[in-house]
């Protein structure tokens, strides 16, 4: 069994690159997650987890990381990617989501907030609080843009 995540972080970046990957890698050093292996997983927040803005996790660490990422090459375009975390009045487990997209940063927030309440009404679960961070790039040539909550222990 693997161990249970005591700590998370938001984070979020955008970049532009000489191709896709490049743009994606740049994003994620811009959001501080460039030298970790990101291992993708779904939308619960353990319980208990505790928030730490300044989290530091030593490079090449397999982190459980839920997060949305988009890449585009159309100049011009903005693009933006954000996730949120919804804290609940209890000691239980919260929710993340995420978003990415061609839209304002200010639309993926918002997309990610009704997302956590929709979440919580169908858990019947009071929601306390919510963290949101994201991150917008208009699109030179290749960019990306990336958001994250970064799990550990």
């Amino acid at each position: 069994m693997l161990p249970m995540p005591t700590k998370y972080s938001l984070v979020a970046g955008s970049s532009e690159g000489s191709t896709v990957l490049n743009a994606f890698d740049g994003a994620l050093l811009a959001a501080g997650a460039g030298n970790l292996n990101l291992l993708r997983v779904s939308s619960v927040l353990p319980p208990g987890a505790v928030y730490d803005e300044s989290l530091v996790i030593p490079p090449g660490n397999l982190v459980p990381t839920a997060y949305g990422a988009i890449e585009c090459d159309v100049p011009e375009t903005v693009i933006s990617a954000a996730v949120g975390v919804g804290i609940p009045d209890d000691d239980t487990f919260g929710m993340i989501m995420e978003v990415s997209g061609k839209f304002p940063k200010e639309v993926a927030e918002e997309k990610v907030r009704e997302m956590l309440v929709e979440a919580f009404k169908m858990r019947n679960k009071a929601l306390a609080e919510i963290k949101v961070k994201s991150a917008e790039h208009k699109v030179r040539k290749i960019g990306c843009a990336f958001a994250g909550v970064l799990l550990w222990y």
